[in-house]
């Protein structure tokens, strides 16, 4: 067996030639209540630069590659039969999660030393098949062998491999025990999440994404911020995961990057998907959509409702902020523990990141300090909301 170590899969990858199009599997994916993702990423996504002109863009003297360079020692290189014997030979009981890219199991791995308590981590194990998945695996590696914040999970160290199995590609993270807000939002039977907490998990993914966009010597987009990819530990507290789509963003005097879009219909920014311009302001529209979400306890897109309604955004818009009757938006399993002005200021918050223009869209900095003030109100005020006797409840 063949250990395949990062800088010798960049220079492999890099080879590659792009196919002009990709079969379909023989087997079409289970259809869900979530949004379809977008699929249209190619090679050139990973080394376009073209960009066009703006003054009000950061520069940056590194790239991500060579400041992975300087701190990939932090990372630890598993062995296959290592993982193997850590998920149970990925046992199917083991599966917690499973995505466009892979699967992933919990797992427990002994430590560096082989002294000690094991340690419990979540193993995503990449499909095989297509360049698409080691494209991410590169992504991944890279961005959070970079990156270092409280609020991004941890990623613990890799497994790449090329030997009589085949081609593997492993990642190994931090275990996060309560899954994912997606799972508490639209979960069956799943107790519902307070509205406190609902902004607690928003403000904990504002932290990561500033910190994303102004924190770190390098711009940083996420590209597929969504309520599946913010994952909540053993207290609740959320923590950014997925960064196989994360993309350097412009620097210098340029105002986007240019590339093939790709993350999940719902959350997307409209520039970005009919464009392909992307920009930092592009996440800040996929966190408008989520803040939807919390508030209204329906997901982007939901195919099963009515027609008027299977768009989230464009069923919000029939009940603004400042109307009468916003109460109707909001998610019923809250059962009226919440301030209704300090909701409505989430929406409006919510309707800012949603602008057609980027510009006009706020900073993480700015939708952070939102966040606090609106916490600080809702734990302040006990009181629930009025609603008209018309609608059935107290």
């Amino acid at each position: 067996m063949k250990v395949v170590f990062i800088e010798k899969l960049i220079q492999k990858i890099s080879k590659m030639n792009c196919f002009s199009s990709l079969k379909k599997k023989s087997k079409e994916k289970k259809q869900s209540n979530s949004a379809p993702e977008l699929r249209k990423q190619t090679t050139s996504d990973v080394s376009n630069n073209r960009v066009s002109k703006s003054a009000n863009s950061t520069s940056s003297s590194r790239t991500i590659p060579e400041l992975y360079r300087e701190r990939q020692h932090n990372l630890r290189v598993f062995t296959y039969d290592e993982l193997s014997e850590a998920t149970n030979g990925f046992n199917r009981l083991l599966k917690v999660g499973e995505g466009g890219f892979g699967s992933v199991y919990k797992g427990t791995v002994k430590p560096v030393n082989g002294k000690g308590t094991p340690i419990v981590v979540a193993i995503k194990k990449l499909n095989r098949y297509g360049m698409q998945g080691h494209k991410e695996f590169l992504a991944e590696v890279q961005f959070l062998g970079v990156v270092d914040h409280p609020k991004l999970v941890k990623l613990l160290g890799y497994c790449a491999v090329d030997g009589e199995r085949g081609i593997q590609r492993l990642l190994v993270y931090e275990y996060m025990q309560n899954k994912s807000l997606e799972h508490h939002l639209f979960g069956k039977n799943m107790p519902p999440l307070s509205w406190t907490r609902r902004l607690k998990v928003m403000l904990d993914a504002a932290e990561g994404l500033e910190y994303l966009h102004e924190g770190i010597e390098v711009q940083v987009i996420f590209r597929d911020f969504k309520s599946s990819n913010v994952l909540l530990d053993a207290h609740m507290n959320a923590k950014l995961s997925d960064f196989g789509m994360a993309r350097e963003g412009p620097t210098g005097d340029d105002t986007h990057v240019s590339t093939a879009p790709v993350g999940t219909y719902g959350y997307a920014a409209p520039e970005y998907v009919d464009t392909g311009h992307l920009k930092q302001k592009s996440d800040i529209y996929s966190f408008g959509v989520v803040l939807y979400e919390i508030l209204t306890g329906r997901r982007a897109i939901e195919r099963t409702r009515p027609a008027a309604e299977q768009k989230l955004l464009s069923w919000v818009k029939q009940f603004p902020a400042d109307s009468k009757n916003f109460y109707m938006i909001m998610d019923f399993r809250l059962r009226n523990q919440y301030p209704i002005s300090t909701a409505r200021k989430i929406a409006n918050l919510a309707d800012r990141c949603l602008s057609k223009e980027a510009e006009d869209r706020p900073d993480m900095s700015e939708i952070t300090a939102v966040l606090k003030g609106a916490i600080l109100e809702s734990e302040e005020n006990s009181s629930k909301v009025k609603i008209p006797q018309s609608r059935g409840g107290k």
